[in-house]
């Protein structure tokens, strides 16, 4: 496949496309450099970069960039695009890097595996941007059995720590997202991703920060400034205000060492399925499962799955579906129940000994009979993969199925997650789910939704799928994700975490007090604006 094949392959525009052989045939990027720097100084750069991690690690050539342009959200004209990406092995390195880029002005944008799908995965949020890829900073470098925490670099995976903890029969589990063998927890708790164990709130389970700032300075979050600390991994809080928070979602510095609690492994685990088969049960649900949470009655974060979202791992559009325009109601509930699924599929579990499970569980189940659901057990859903897929999650498995998703609508796979966030209340539930169906189907694009309950929030996942390879449907997509965030936050419900595409977008729905303290804080913190400009809609 030619480069020009495989550009258009990834869904960019032939004006970003002409830029990147312009620039190649002058030696110095692979796509448009970022305003106000020169060819000249950009090969200046790479030569200063490449003596810091070797040639093999810095990328500034069309064909070596390519992994880095892929992406699966909507970006019709092609605009988040980066100039290279260089690969540091040491927290030194980055040091060292950050130290070259302030001098020639190269932003940086940092990623941990890349693997950010649905999000933008490695693509930086403004235009040529240089990828500062931590992959290979992927040392576990301590975990302690007695306290349940970890301390990590943002290359490790949850793989790898899954492994590590197998090898040295540490009984300990990880709380990982959908897809989690590829991703790290570095990255996706700065961005403030879940899971589905007790400890599926990221950041509220991580502990201690190592950072990188943009003049070079190391800082160690919470207790680890001080220089004989023990307590690093143990106690969020420090002395003085806390900082971790500033380094999610921020671009205020480079992290690269975090510290996270475990969970020990329960002597007994029990997931269930909650089965309601009408889509206006969600608001009940909603109401039954609220008081359980609050009171850690039902200690995870609980999985309200739509049956379209569920369908689309596993199956094809096609299968569903032949009509015009979004695929219906009665079409879904007739491929749920052939496939043993509700219209919404609640996925939870109990965790503890014999005798608390066996306390809490008529409990549970007597409050989710009376919202109309089936609640079913392993023994009831044995070999459904639905069930297999969310019973690996809720005790911190990995398995890779939610990806399928991508193909909902053939190998064109597009996929932008849309997250806004609500109380956890019923009649929160059917103004979004109305809502949400209006516009998504004006834009001719399937309501492929479910709920999370956190502790008193909800969590409105709905993932627009769409065909990435059709242009027309592609600039479709944009249009529908920005309907989105702007009609949403107008009866407001924020998105708690959005793609390089909307960043901006959805920083504009917080405000101008909001957005001028960010500024504020990047401008002491970083005032050439080298680290990832546009992050979170911060400059």
């Amino acid at each position: 496949m030619s480069l020009l094949d495989r550009r258009e392959a990834l869904g960019l525009s032939a004006l970003t496309l002409a830029g990147a052989l312009s620039n190649s045939a002058t030696s110095f990027a692979g796509a448009s450099l970022p305003s106000g720097l020169s060819g000249d100084r950009f090969k200046a750069a790479l030569k200063d970069l490449r003596l810091i991690v070797g040639d093999a690690w810095v990328f500034a050539d069309p064909e070596a960039i390519l992994p880095y342009e892929k992406s699966y959200i909507p970006d019709p004209q092609g605009r988040h695009i980066p100039c290279g990406a260089v690969c540091p092995a040491s927290t030194e390195e980055v040091q060292a890097i950050l130290r070259v880029a302030g001098q020639y002005g190269l932003p940086l944008w940092p990623i941990s595996t890349g693997k950010n799908m649905g999000y933008g995965s490695a693509t930086p949020a403004t235009p040529g941007q240089m990828i500062l890829d931590l992959k290979r900073m992927n040392r576990i470098l301590h975990v302690d059995p007695d306290l349940a925490t970890a301390l990590v670099e943002p290359g490790v995976t949850y793989q790898q720590l899954s492994d590590y903890l197998a090898e040295h029969n540490i009984p300990l589990w990880i709380d990982v997202p959908t897809v989690g063998p590829i991703v790290g927890p570095v990255g996706n708790t700065l961005d403030r991703g879940v899971g589905y164990t007790p400890y599926g709130d990221h950041f509220m389970f991580q502990c201690g920060m190592e950072v990188v700032l943009a003049d070079g300075q190391i800082l160690k979050t919470g207790m680890g400034s001080l220089p004989q600390s023990t307590t690093w991994q143990a106690f969020k809080w420090g002395y003085g205000p806390y900082l971790d928070g500033l380094f999610t979602q921020s671009n205020f510095g480079v992290v690269t060492k975090m510290g996270l609690w475990l969970m020990p492994k329960p002597p007994v685990y029990k997931p269930f399925m909650v089965r309601h088969h009408k889509m206006e049960d969600i608001g009940p649900l909603v109401e039954a499962m609220r008081p359980l949470r609050i009171a850690q009655l039902i200690p995870n974060c609980v999985l309200m799955m739509g049956a379209a979202y569920q369908l689309s791992m596993f199956k094809r559009r096609s299968d569903v579906w032949d009509g015009e325009g979004p695929i219906s109601d009665e079409a879904v509930a007739k491929a749920a129940k052939a496939n043993e699924l509700g219209m919404w599929n609640s996925y939870f579990a109990l965790y503890g000994t014999e005798e608390m499970v066996a306390a809490i569980e008529p409990v549970t189940t007597a409050a989710l009979r009376a919202s109309g659901g089936d609640v079913l057990t392993e023994r009831e859903m044995n070999g459904n993969p639905w069930f297999h897929h969310h019973e690996t999650l809720m005790r911190g498995g990995l398995n890779l199925d939610e990806i399928g998703m991508v193909r909902w609508k053939g190998a064109g796979g597009g996929l932008a997650w849309f997250a806004p966030v609500a109380p956890a209340k019923g009649e929160e539930t059917k103004a979004q789910t109305d809502l949400a169906k209006q516009i998504l189907g004006k834009y001719g694009f399937d309501y492929t939704a479910a709920w999370v309950i956190g502790w008193r929030e909800l969590h409105h996942i709905c993932a627009l799928l769409y065909d990435r390879s059709d242009p027309e449907e592609h600039a479709r997509a944009d249009q529908c994700y920005n309907e989105l965030v702007v009609s949403f936050a107008k009866k407001g419900w924020g998105s708690y975490r959005t793609g390089v595409s909307s960043m901006d977008l959805v920083a504009k729905q917080f405000g101008e007090t909001n957005r001028n303290v960010n500024q504020a804080l990047k401008r002491a913190l970083d005032p050439k604006g080298i680290i990832a400009p546009g992050k979170s809609g911060i400059m």
